[in-house]
């Protein structure tokens, strides 16, 4: 990886993935949030019956201890989606598996006044059964729940969860 790389810094793009500048995380974060580019990773038990939940860390300036996908993040500058969702998931959960990109969407979501999200997000899926070792500055959190279960809780409790794992679980079920 290119030594020069600002790991701090996210990719923005227009709505069709062109990239248009760069700017520093934070401030990309605050509103009104420029669109940028992200990943989501899911991961599945091999049955496809459970799904590995992290409740983000309460040093997350966006929604600081929801529940969300396993793992989600941003490319680095000429960093390709896929490579920044297979390293995501090993510094956040503490394994690897195989992904597939499985759809892109936009999405935009406040938190409150300051803060929000404005991202083109390519999502990505895997399948696991091992050992979880997420680093606690990530994910404060973790759990695997059954899907049908995950999806009732999603409607009773739409307020613990991100807008962007509401919005995938959607559309993969």
């Amino acid at each position: 990886m290119n030594q020069f790389i600002n790991k701090s810094e996210v990719v923005l793009v227009d709505k069709q993935d062109k990239v248009i500048g760069y700017q520093e995380k934070l401030k990309a974060h605050k509103n009104p949030v420029p669109l940028h580019r992200a990943i989501s990773i899911v991961v599945f038990s091999p049955d496809k019956k459970n799904i590995l939940l992290q409740k983000r860390s309460v040093k997350k300036p966006t929604w600081p201890l929801f529940w969300s996908n396993t793992a989600c993040s941003h490319p680095y500058k000429n960093e390709s989606f896929a490579n920044a969702a297979v390293r995501r998931l090993k510094e956040e959960m503490g394994f690897s598996t195989a992904l597939k990109e499985k759809f892109r969407f936009i999405y935009k979501a406040e938190m409150d006044k300051t803060w929000g999200e404005h991202e083109y997000d390519a999502v990505f899926v895997g399948y696991y059964s091992g050992p979880v070792d997420p680093d606690p500055d990530e994910a404060a959190d973790y759990k695997w729940m059954p899907i049908s279960e995950l999806k009732s809780d999603m409607k009773k409790n739409p307020g613990i969860y991100t807008p962007w794992f509401k919005l995938i679980l959607e559309r993969l079920y």
